[in-house]
Formats: structure tokens, sequence, C-alpha cells
């Protein structure tokens, strides 16, 4: 594996009830499957995988706090959080990490107040509306950052 190959992967607020949230929006996936599914990608990719997710904005950005030394990316999903919350917005910029984006739904095809990103000018892209497929993209473009 490569030297720059450390991925955390932060989820927040209610991302831990997916299978109990709608369908339609969120797919019928749950929790537990969405990580074995990213922890299957990142090993064909050759990434490895630092899993997070709290429903405690603290522990959130405690854990970005955490991630020097631990990880060479981020994927982030901060859940309801990405419309608001400013102090999230700024653990990321102090983890100064390569970090993508990702929604398992398109916050800007819902409710108007989903269409803020707080943390989307920290990161170097944003994947939204693929499903957890889409984690599979944002892997890859990880990957491909930190190569270059």
């Amino acid at each position: 594996m490569s030297a720059h190959n450390r991925i955390a992967v932060l989820h927040g607020v209610n991302l831990d009830q997916l299978g109990r949230r709608p369908a339609a929006i969120y797919g019928g996936i749950t929790y537990d499957q969405l990580e074995q599914h990213i922890e299957k990608w990142a090993k064909e990719l050759g990434l490895q995988i630092r899993f997070m997710q709290t429903n405690s904005e603290s522990e959130f950005i405690n854990n970005l706090h955490n991630l020097d030394g631990l990880a060479d990316g981020i994927l982030i999903n901060p859940g309801a959080w990405t419309h608001y919350a400013w102090s999230i917005r700024d653990a990321l910029e102090i983890a100064a990490l390569p970090a993508v984006e990702v929604h398992l739904s398109d916050p800007e095809t819902r409710e108007e107040w989903r269409h803020v990103s707080v943390v989307r000018e920290l990161c170097f892209a944003t994947v939204k509306g693929q499903g957890p497929d889409g984690y599979r993209d944002a892997l890859a473009l990880m990957k491909e950052h930190l190569a270059g």
C-alpha cells in the first residue's frame, strides 16, 4: 500500500439510523451495510479506512481535531450538520487534510435549507445523490488526489 492511503470516513447526525429513514431518499441500506460496502471498495483501491459516526456534535469535532497523524484524507458526511454547523467547518479547517463531502441524497434537490453546505468550500470534491455508490466514487477521487 502507498504511504498516503489512510482515509477517515466521518459520519454525522442520524446516519446511524439508515434503514429506518425514508428509503426513497436514503436507500434501503443500514449503516452497518454502508460501512461494509465502503470497507470493500477501500480495500479494492488499496486504502485503509477508519470509521467514525456520532450524533454528538462535540464528539464529531473532537474526532476532526484528533486526526493529525492518523489520516491522510477525509470523507465527510456531517448529515444535517452540513447545513449550519460552523463549528464543524472550523474543525475541518483545523484538520487541514484533503476532504471529499459525501451525501447519499442530493441536498440541492430537497428542502431549500438543505442547499447550504458549510463544509463544501474546504472540500476538493462533493459527491451527492448517488446513494451508497457515491462513496466508491469519493474513495476513487481521494486516491487520485493523494497520488497527485
